[in-house]
C-alpha cells in the first residue's frame, strides 16, 4: 500500500477528484495549503501599494491506494492537474505499512 500525495492549484480540484473517481478511487483527503518552489511567490497591488506574496495558495490530495494502482493514479492526477505552467505542483509517493478501517476493523488493502 502507499500514499499519493499531490500539491496543485486550487482550481484543479474537482477535475483531478472526478478524474481519481473514474479509475476507482473511492476516497482522499483534501487540505488547503500554502507554499511556493520555483514560483517563489509574486507581488500585488492593494489600494495603491506593493504587496509580496510569499506563499501562494495550493490543494494538497492524500489518496491512499493499493501498490497495484499507484501508476494509474499517479497518471490520472498528473495529466489532470497539468496546465503547463510554473506552479502546476508535485506528487509524492510515500510506503504505507498499514490501514484500518475504525467500524469494521478491516485492515490493509480491504480497508482501502
Amino acid at each position: 500500500m502507499k500514499i499519493v500525495m499531490a500539491i496543485i492549484k486550487p482550481f484543479k480540484l474537482e477535475e483531478v477528484r472526478d478524474a481519481l473517481t473514474a479509475i476507482g478511487v473511492h476516497g482522499l483527503t483534501v487540505t488547503e495549503v500554502k507554499g511556493y518552489g520555483r514560483q517563489k511567490g509574486h507581488t500585488e497591488i492593494y489600494r495603491g501599494a506593493e504587496y509580496a506574496v510569499s506563499f501562494l495558495p495550493k490543494i494538497k490530495i492524500e489518496v491512499a491506494v493499493a501498490t497495484s494502482h499507484v501508476d494509474q493514479t499517479i497518471e490520472a492526477i498528473a495529466s489532470t492537474a497539468k496546465t503547463g505552467q510554473i506552479g502546476d505542483g508535485k506528487i509524492f509517493v510515500i510506503a504505507l505499512e498499514q490501514a484500518i478501517r475504525i467500524r469494521t476493523g478491516e485492515a490493509d488493502d480491504a480497508a482501502l
